[in-house]
């Protein structure tokens, strides 16, 4: 009988338990919770595994502060680090997570050398882009969930400005997790229908603005945490992409070497994403505007990469 697959979530804060949460509802795999904080991860693991007989979920989950743990995963979901708070940006996050990731990516490579690594924490497309080197893992096994939240969220403003289904809505975001990142209405559809035909050009520039301050919103609201049950369903969905081989076409922080002009890089663009991890890079045309709004996001990622001294 084939064996569950293994999926490691390291932080059990609130993206990384509601993560476990989608990932067993999805049935994906076995999961392990890891975090600093003993007690958390065993805590919130037992009481997931609880769940099980009335949703019927035939899981195993459990948690430790042991990296031992998490040995021979086929997956792993980093999502530790601190979280942003009122007045912060993603960036102001460099220094302190950087020094988390360092060590989480080192632990997950010696327990778990042929591993997937999908990375959540943030600043996103520079910790993604350190996880590969402190890892040493090829391009393909290193991805960023970014894109499918920024997506997500446009889908939501979209749905909400026109009232329609977000089931009928395909919306692109590319570029780095962050101020810069660039939604393209062009290639944002309802229904087939871009919805640059079924709103003015200010209604889908407000939109663009609210998407880019999609997660800082939240985070004025909340006031103490940021979001965290859609980048948890975000990062579900590539996990489920992967293990299940589904080729999933999907917007994710992937490491460039020349696509799009730019190099040296983790910035969000179209990949399939399969059991290989990201199996390929999807160029779509872009105009002169949507391409220097793109090489523009990708400058602030590198200068905040220059910053790790990596």
């Amino acid at each position: 009988m084939a064996q569950r697959p293994k999926i490691t979530i390291v932080g059990a804060g609130n993206v990384g338990a509601t993560t476990a949460h989608w990932v067993a509802s999805k049935e994906l795999g076995d999961i392990v919770l890891v975090d600093v904080l003993d007690g958390i991860p065993q805590g919130k693991s037992l009481d997931l595994m609880e769940t099980g007989p009335v949703e019927d979920l035939d899981v195993t989950i459990t948690g430790s502060t042991s990296y031992e743990a998490t040995a021979n995963s086929d997956l792993v979901i980093i999502t530790a680090g601190l979280a942003r708070k009122p007045g912060m940006s993603r960036d102001d996050l460099l220094a302190k997570n950087s020094q988390i990731i360092k060590e989480v990516t080192q632990q997950v490579a010696k327990f778990s050398p042929k591993t997937i690594i999908i990375m959540v924490s943030n600043p996103l497309d520079v910790m993604t882009y350190e996880a590969m080197k402190v890892s040493g893992f090829p391009k393909q096994r290193v991805v960023g969930m970014a894109g499918i939240l920024d997506t997500a969220r446009f889908s939501t403003f979209v749905a909400m400005e026109l009232n329609v289904s977000v089931e009928d809505i395909q919306a692109l975001v590319l570029g780095g997790h962050g101020d810069s990142m660039v939604p393209l209405p062009r290639y944002t559809t309802v229904g087939g229908v871009p919805i640059t035909e079924l709103m003015s050009e200010d209604r889908v520039a407000a939109l663009i603005e609210r998407t880019r301050k999609g997660g800082i919103e939240i985070v004025n609201f909340l006031k103490t945490g940021s979001a965290y049950y859609a980048p948890a369903a975000a990062a579900t969905q590539m996990a489920e992409a992967i293990l299940k081989d589904k080729k999933r076409f999907l917007p994710c922080a992937a490491y460039l070497e020349g696509e799009y002009g730019l190099r040296d890089v983790f910035v969000g663009v179209p990949v399939i994403l399969g059991a290989k991890g990201v199996e390929k890079i999807l160029e779509v045309r872009l105009t002169k505007e949507e391409q220097a709004a793109l090489a523009k996001s990708a400058e602030s990622v590198k200068a905040n990469i220059a910053k790790l001294k990596l």
